[in-house]
């Protein structure tokens, strides 16, 4: 695509020598011009020239200016065609063909040469812009293609399995750059410490703040990844936001020798443990979510024995507010389907996942879904 709408590359095609002299004449001052009497030759000249510019009549010999123009725009998409014609007979139909054959503009023969370059240089100018345009949308796109690789990377493989337990996780995001993060991490003496969070709201701002989020909860090994160290830290990180900028998480440590889990629910879905029998139990949020505005409410830390064979469930509310034909999917789906059958593992979540997408009708979705689950072995 040329730049410079002052040096632009124009095909003319016309079988009246004549107007392909005249009209050579007036655009040949500030651009290349190129001419061809018919559509064969407009075609060959096109493929040598890569026009930028077509102004083509409508009435040629063996193919319409019309077959000229698709013609060309199936080899050159990006090629604008200005369409001209001496024939005054029904000028409004020739008009509106001429726009759904894709061509810019619509002109009648004879025309003034200021009318000409007036059109020319519009349709250029508009071109210059339509470019600059591409270029831009082009480069955001990259852009957030390197964001979503890098807030990606961000996340820990999505299968763990130690002596005692196992881990899986599945992340889907709505949009380039997610609002929703889930991490873990081994804490020693055979314990795991486990975070799910949702940011509110998409795009870049909300990928930032999961990053401060993983980066508050990694910088918690300090204190041995305790939940309400992670919180403080979480906090402390988000006071210089506006209370608007608020986060939702449920942090915990898992200890799968003693069995034992202490964890912090700040206004997050709660989460699910169904046991052995299949019994499925919900942990109440501890605290208020996470904002500025909420620094001083406390976020109690809880502890509960677990039992062997126990399952553990992370989840944000992409999948519980998830709608379909019949409203919301809801936590009462999500827990009977926990209680039917005893998948584990990456088969329980890809089960949720596919009665999501049953129920909603679609397997696009309207907000970022993050599910992760800890199961402990029955030994």
């Amino acid at each position: 695509m040329s730049l410079d709408p002052n040096a632009a590359r124009i095909l003319i095609v016309d079988d009246d020598p004549g107007i392909l002299r005249a009209v050579s004449r007036v655009l040949g001052r500030r651009h290349r011009v190129s001419t061809a009497s018919t559509g064969a030759e407009a075609l060959d000249e096109a493929a040598r020239q890569r026009p930028d510019l077509a102004i083509v009549d409508i009435r040629l010999p063996e193919m319409t200016g019309f077959e000229v123009t698709r013609a060309l725009k199936s080899t050159l998409p990006d090629v604008d065609v200005i369409l001209m014609t001496g024939n005054a007979e029904e000028p409004d139909e020739n008009l509106i063909r001429a726009i759904d054959e894709g061509a810019f503009y619509f002109v009648q023969k004879p025309f003034d040469r200021r009318v000409l370059l007036t059109l020319v240089g519009r349709c250029l100018e508009l071109r210059l812009l339509r470019g600059e345009r591409e270029r831009y949308l082009r480069r955001v796109a990259r852009e957030l293609d390197e964001a979503r690789r890098f807030q990606q990377s961000l996340l820990p493989p999505p299968l763990l399995e130690r002596e005692g337990l196992a881990i899986a996780a599945r992340y889907l995001a709505c949009s380039e750059l997610a609002g929703d993060i889930y991490d873990y991490v081994e804490a020693g003496d055979g314990s795991v410490a486990l975070l799910i969070a949702d940011v509110v709201g998409h795009g870049a701002s909300a990928a930032m703040m999961t990053g401060l989020v993983k980066a508050a909860f990694r910088a918690s090994h300090v204190d041995g990844f305790e939940p309400s160290s992670v919180i403080d830290r979480v906090r402390e990180g988000l006071r210089d936001f506006e209370p608007s900028r608020f986060v939702t998480l449920c942090t915990a440590r898992v200890d799968a020798s003693r069995r034992g889990l202490a964890y912090i629910n700040a206004g997050h879905p709660e989460p699910a443990v169904r046991g052995g029998s299949g019994m499925v139990r919900l942990l109440d949020a501890t605290g208020p979510l996470l904002s500025s505005a909420l620094l001083d409410l406390p976020c109690e830390q809880v502890t509960l024995a677990l039992s062997p064979g126990d399952s553990l469930l992370f989840y944000t509310d992409g999948i519980t507010e998830a709608r379909g034909p019949g409203g919301m999917f809801g936590q009462g789906r999500l827990v009977e389907a926990l209680m039917r059958g005893d998948r584990r593992g990456p088969e329980l979540l890809d089960g949720l996942l596919a009665e999501l997408v049953a129920f909603s009708g679609s397997a696009s979705h309207q907000d970022d879904i993050t599910i992760l689950t800890l199961d402990l072995s029955g030994a």
